[in-house]
């Protein structure tokens, strides 16, 4: 292993989470923090801990010159940008890359080419992965938009081609919609990413959101097969499955195979994650991005195959090739995650920090809860609501299901209010248990079914 000591550039759950795999494979770590996480879970957990600036991420996580040093001061020789943050920043891998350091993630110039959501397209088709109808690269103003949709057909869908988050998208249901949209969606996306840039594609009602783990070494790749991730509010996975039960054994291959023929066709290094969308009518999908690094969700892939994926990609960053062989990559049963936030479902989930009272985390081999919690925790307001997931694994989707029920009962997290009120619901929802979802499915059955304060 060439990795003598990482440096995790992260906080939460995720920081915890690397922290883990560092230490199972004797890799001592150094956890940076702002001033308002030098309590955090993270920090009590690695071997070593830097103050990195004030709360605000600007001045902190997302701070290059400052994550440098901390890893220059410390010794640290790679970077583990977890999720979020500077995670899919190019700018950042190769400011990694040029202080002499590993960044434990793609080369920059690829997560340059598949982060600009119009040229990841491209690369799409040129491995012959299927792509939803869309325009031919960015859009250059409001008349090529105009022109776009004419050709791919109503309704479309406006998307920032730096965008994620489900920020910068706006659907145009006919002509007269389009002209306000593009702008609205061209500000939006200057104001999140700095970038106006948008391109278009064709809405694909009532699709599921399937998206497929790869891990290569850059010459190599291999498929951990798929996740669903339908069931979502405000384009923000909530509930999420490994594998998806919605798809035939000739799907699973297909778009499976799909995902590894682009990874390969890039070059790809490091755990990545391919997304597609999934028309159950036609049973076909298409591309619609592929995000160049760890994934929240990844834990459930985990589960049904048994592959620590945050170890692997320490592995392969470090310089090992790829262990793994697509033919002893299975699946076992059927994993499900809940995200569990600092929100209320009750008031129109209304974040709120707070101090963390009573924690009790049920407790069975096929439980678990990856979390940045621990009694007496003041969660701070200046991030991310995310407090933990929780995964459990069944020998099918219903025992799975049935799982969760319970170990969603024996979770308890006093002080604040989270959503493990709306997961209890979900999991004893009658189109939930049929898996008859699709991604515009949670938010009008929400409106139907409103979440009782507890």
């Amino acid at each position: 292993m060439a990795i003598k000591k990482l440096l995790i550039a992260n906080r939460g759950e995720i920081a915890v989470r690397i922290v883990r795999a560092a230490q199972g494979l004797g890799i001592p770590t150094v956890q940076v923090h702002s001033m308002a996480d030098a309590n955090s879970l993270a920090v009590r957990m690695a071997d070593e801990a830097v103050d990195i600036g004030p709360p605000h991420a600007a001045k902190s996580y997302l701070n290059i010159d400052n994550l440098l040093e901390a890893a220059r001061k410390t010794g640290a020789d790679a970077i583990h940008p977890g999720y979020g943050f500077l995670s899919e920043n190019a700018k950042f891998a190769q400011a990694v890359e040029d202080a002499g350091l590993i960044f434990v993630g793609p080369r920059p110039e690829t997560i340059s080419r598949l982060g600009d959501k119009a040229a990841a397209r491209e690369a799409a088709k040129q491995a012959g992965v299927p792509t939803v109808p869309g325009s031919e690269g960015v859009l250059s103003g409001a008349d090529e938009a105009k022109a776009a949709a004419s050709e791919i057909g109503y309704p479309v869908m406006i998307k920032a081609a730096a965008g994620g988050g489900g920020r910068g998208i706006k659907i145009a249901e006919n002509e007269t919609e389009l002209a306000k949209l593009v702008a609205e969606a061209r500000n939006e996306a200057q104001a999140a990413f700095g970038d106006n840039a948008l391109y278009m594609e064709k809405v694909i009602r009532d699709a599921r959101h399937i998206e497929v783990q790869v891990l290569g070494d850059g010459t190599d790749a291999v498929h951990c097969f798929e996740r669903e991730c339908s069931l979502q509010r405000r384009r923000q996975k909530v509930w999420e499955e490994a594998p998806s039960a919605a798809l035939t054994e000739d799907q699973r291959q297909a778009i499976c195979e799909s995902a590894v023929a682009l990874a390969k066709s890039v070059g790809y290094r490091g755990a990545g994650t391919l997304e597609f969308l999934f028309d159950d009518r036609s049973g076909a999908h298409y591309f619609i991005e592929m995000n160049t690094r760890i994934q929240v969700e990844h834990p459930v892939t985990e589960m049904v195959t048994g592959i620590d994926l945050v170890q692997e990609m320490i592995r392969i960053c470090g310089g090992e090739p790829l262990r793994l062989k697509q033919a002893d990559i299975t699946l076992s049963g059927h994993a499900i995650e809940c995200r569990i936030n600092a929100e209320d479902p009750s008031n129109n989930f209304m974040p709120g920090p707070g101090v963390i009272g009573k924690l009790g985390v049920p407790e069975a081999d096929h439980v678990r809860f990856d979390t940045l919690l621990y009694e007496g925790y003041q969660v701070p307001p200046f991030y991310d609501s995310l407090l933990g997931k929780l995964i459990v694994h069944g020998p099918d989707r219903a025992g799975a299901i049935e799982r969760m029920a319970a170990a969603l009962e024996g979770l308890t997290i006093e002080g604040l209010k989270t959503t493990i009120p709306l997961h209890k619901v979900l999991a004893a929802s009658d189109a939930v248990r049929a898996n008859a979802v699709h991604t515009q499915f949670l938010e009008p059955w929400l409106a139907e079914h409103p979440i009782a304060p507890e």
